[in-house]
């Protein structure tokens, strides 16, 4: 059992709570409530950003004393909007929001990874008609192991996992969520994700 602190309680962070909980874990969710994501951050062990990308950056730094030495699952895209509420641009162009937290908390151990799909699908993979790709982006070995682990209790397959290496290569599935809002149009909001077929 791994304790785990959600930020954000939309429709990502509500999916992950329960089925994590399913999964055994202990899991904390912080809403918007003052002092909730500090609380809730300081007894975890394992921190996730579901909270809206555009300002992740700032919210995290806020807790960068709470978040001292903890694994940090981004799941976020930092994406300016069109007038469809749909993304039409990444705010870190050449960069991605997961640099931008290592860079920002170098104690905190970030991985990046499940931004490459709609949200139902990050806890119901099985479901898709073919097998989607999960992506790993981290420096820390060992951290990236812990987030392989909480994948496959979440329903991921081993072989559906695909480890991309450090940090920075989380700029090219952060892009990928450009692909969203075409895929949305020409075929409606039914779950799918990136997958690599081999």
């Amino acid at each position: 059992m791994t304790t785990i602190a959600v930020l954000g309680n939309g429709r990502v962070g509500g999916n992950l709570t329960t089925a994590l909980t399913r999964a055994g874990h202990e899991v904390t969710v912080a809403d918007r409530s003052p002092g909730a994501a500090t609380i809730a951050t300081r007894a975890a062990e394992v921190v996730i950003n579901a909270t809206p990308g555009a300002g992740s950056l700032d919210r995290l730094v806020a807790l960068r004393e709470e978040l001292r030495g903890k694994i940090l699952i981004d799941v976020s895209n930092a994406t300016v909007d069109g007038p469809d509420g749909l993304p039409a641009d990444l705010i870190y162009p050449g960069s991605s929001l997961a640099e931008q937290l290592q860079e920002a908390l170098p104690e905190t151990r970030v991985v990046k990874t499940l931004n490459t799909m709609l949200f139902p699908v990050m806890t119901a993979p099985a479901t898709l008609t073919q097998p989607p790709t999960a992506f790993l982006s981290g420096e820390d070995t060992q951290a990236k192991q812990t987030v392989r682990e909480l994948l496959t209790d979440l329903g991921w397959r081993e072989e559906w996992i695909t480890d991309l290496g450090g940090i920075r290569t989380a700029r090219a599935t952060e892009a990928a969520i450009l692909f969203v809002p075409h895929v949305i149009r020409s075929s409606g909001f039914a779950p799918f994700a990136i997958s690599i077929a081999r």
